[in-house]
């Protein structure tokens, strides 16, 4: 691991050339400083600038090296996002460390280096601001306080990764931060709109708060200490989750991101976080994971499946229980029409009783039973996915081809379609 500090030789560059370095010495990893020169710098100023560049360089390397660590140098001349971004893929760079821009840069900095930098590297990117947290548990003092940005996203995970090598070189204390917005989840989970946006009653905070865990579990597998926070929010997440990790008085935000483009950028969480978090930020990008990143691999503890009691429907019952592993769990979810009576629901669920393999057959798994109402089958279906948190659907299909699914559709395919989990859909044999 190699790790890269940007520098304009600015009182904050100068903060996080130290920080760097000390994390270098905490990863036993050479540090790389690197200055660039922009083409209207060299083309005004000429050699002069060049060796004025290289002496200061010097100077800073020979400055940093006193702390025990190996330091070089790289002078670049061009833009500065697009320089870092060769450098990077050139030496195999895998962290860059920049100064925060000054709180009066006009806009906090957005559009400036920092911000462009952030845009462009493909790499973990850590924007330092003055504290005492980072450097402490850099020279081994005590825990490093952080919090790490959650939502179901892919960029989530990547992030959650990083964290995880992280806790490679020293102790962590982990506070997962999820903002929601209430009206929102509440109808993904097919639950009763909440009057306001912090109506969080409470079945839908003990769904949510589920779903977290779940998502954070990666981390406790791992053995690191892990807290959860969620609040409701209303407009920019950025905003709420900075005010989050300024009340746990965190040393580092962590927050994963996608390089967005144009005026997505304005609802960017991570592009917010690293201009107006008062603590210092790190921002992952997804495609850090390409560049070596271990990536947790899939795990499958719980199972939704669902059976309108035909054959293909049980056959992807049977298919539930011998993929989830023993001790998981497996939900049976049966859908009756939304003016279904309750003796019907009874009926319907002795038929889920039918279909729960005996001990016997199998003793291993948790089974929860579920037959719920509603005319379209395939939303009730997903929302209670997402109620479960399940992490596999198994989906039986009669397989129609031709005009009859045009017709009839396929309640199997509408579910992939609405839902972004894993699923596995069971057909009949040919006969």
């Amino acid at each position: 691991m190699t790790i890269a500090c940007a520098t304009n030789f600015s009182e904050s560059a100068r903060r996080a050339c130290d920080t760097a370095a000390l994390l270098a010495r905490r990863m036993n990893a050479p540090l790389c400083i690197v200055h660039v020169l922009t083409g209207t710098l060299v083309r005004t100023f000429g050699d002069a600038i060049r060796e004025t560049a290289r002496a200061t360089l010097r100077d800073e390397c020979e400055r940093l090296r006193a702390t025990g660590i190996q330091v070089d140098s790289v002078l670049l001349t061009g833009e500065p996002e697009e320089q870092m971004q060769v450098l990077v893929e050139k030496r195999g760079l895998q962290w860059v460390v920049a100064g925060a821009p000054r709180e009066d840069t006009p806009f906090r900095g957005l559009g400036g280096t920092v911000d462009r930098m952030a845009q462009r590297l493909e790499v973990p990117f850590l924007v330092v601001r003055e504290g005492s947290g980072l450097e402490a548990w850099a020279r081994g003092e005590r825990p490093l306080r952080l919090m790490l940005g959650v939502d179901r996203s892919r960029p989530f995970e990547v992030a959650r990764e990083w964290v995880k090598a992280l806790a490679k070189f020293g102790p962590l204390e982990v506070v997962g931060g999820r903002i929601v917005w209430a009206g929102s989840e509440a109808e993904r989970l097919g639950m009763v709109h909440p009057h306001s946006y912090k109506d969080m009653f409470p079945e839908l905070r003990e769904a949510l708060e589920r779903e977290s865990a779940a998502l954070l579990e990666p981390l406790r597998a791992a053995g690191l200490p892990v807290r959860s926070r969620l609040e409701p929010g209303l407009g920019r997440i950025a905003d709420h989750l900075i005010a989050l990790a300024e009340e746990e008085q965190v040393d580092l935000l962590v927050v994963g991101t996608h390089h967005r483009k144009a005026l997505a950028r304005l609802w960017s969480v991570s592009q917010s976080a690293r201009r107006l978090a008062p603590m210092s930020v790190v921002s992952v990008p997804v495609r850090a994971a390409e560049q070596g990143l271990e990536q947790e691999p899939p795990r499958v503890r719980t199972v939704l499946a669902t059976t309108d009691f035909t054959e293909p429907g049980d056959r992807a019952v049977a298919y539930a229980f011998a993929l989830t592993p023993p001790g998981g769990t497996v939900h049976l979810l049966h859908v009756e029409p939304a003016d279904a009576t309750p003796e019907q629901l009874q009926a319907a669920r002795h038929q889920l009783e039918l279909r729960v393999p005996g001990p016997e057959h199998d003793g291993s798994h948790q089974v929860e039973l579920s037959v719920l109402r509603g005319d379209d089958v395939a939303e009730v279906i997903t929302q209670a996915a997402e109620r479960y948190c399940v992490d596999l659907l198994c989906l039986g299909t009669h397989a129609r081809t031709g005009v009859s699914r045009a017709v009839l559709g396929s309640v199997a395919q509408q579910v992939m379609t609405r839902s972004d989990r894993p699923a596995v859909t069971v057909r009949m044999p040919r006969a």
